[in-house]
């Protein structure tokens, strides 16, 4: 399920998004929002809430990588995140400089 979720929400960020640096900060703003929410889910704990959102909400794009694929296949996902991420990196370092 929660491959499904992930899986639909990068490709309609990709898909709105036609640019890729706006897929790239799309892809970002998924795995971030995704771990600051895993956080609050493991460190405040409200009753019923809190075993549905870990049961239907993955932890980050790496650890959804990681449970659907396996050997090759995802250690290229992983690589290629990798790679997103370091774009990302890029844009952010690029857009921080410029602005100053």
């Amino acid at each position: 399920m929660d491959g499904i979720i992930i899986i639909a929400v990068i490709v309609a960020v990709c898909v709105y998004f036609r640019r890729f640096d706006k897929g790239v900060y799309g892809v970002a703003i998924v795995d971030i929002f995704l771990r600051i929410f895993n956080y609050l889910i493991t460190h405040v704990k409200i009753d019923g809430i809190t075993e549905y959102l870990t049961k239907y909400l993955p932890k980050s794009i790496p650890a959804v990588i990681k449970h659907y694929t396996s050997d090759i296949v995802c250690d290229l996902l992983i690589w290629a995140y990798v790679i997103i991420m370091g774009i990302f990196l890029f844009y952010t370092i690029k857009a921080f400089i410029k602005k100053k």
